[in-house]
């Protein structure tokens, strides 16, 4: 008969001195059944995931809101160059300025 001990620091279940002699004089098979124990903690990886996905989520809706930001900033100093620039426009007859000259 094949005999292999439990890894260490694994003990094997109890077995009965009767069913171990029976199986050793006639040569079959002992099959043990462990019962898996119930875990005691919080699962982890359950808990941090979704605060991963949703921590991920909020930087990237605050890269978003500072991307606008940096575009409306550019916009606005991009029409002030192009305002101050231009002048005065006029379309049929009326005369817009589109920025104050800096000597009045």
């Amino acid at each position: 008969m094949h005999h292999t001990n439990p890894p260490p620091g694994h003990l094997a279940p109890h077995i009965p001195a009767d069913a171990w002699r029976r199986a050793d004089a006639t040569g079959e098979r002992l099959v043990i059944v462990v019962q898996p124990t119930g875990q005691t903690g919080i699962p982890w990886r359950r808990v941090l995931v979704p605060f991963a996905i949703a921590g991920a989520a909020a930087l990237g809706g605050w890269g978003l809101v500072a991307a606008l930001c940096v575009l409306l900033d550019a916009a606005a100093h991009t029409a002030t160059v192009i305002a101050s620039a231009a002048g005065p426009l006029g379309i049929g007859g009326i005369t817009l300025k589109l920025a104050r000259p800096k000597g009045n």
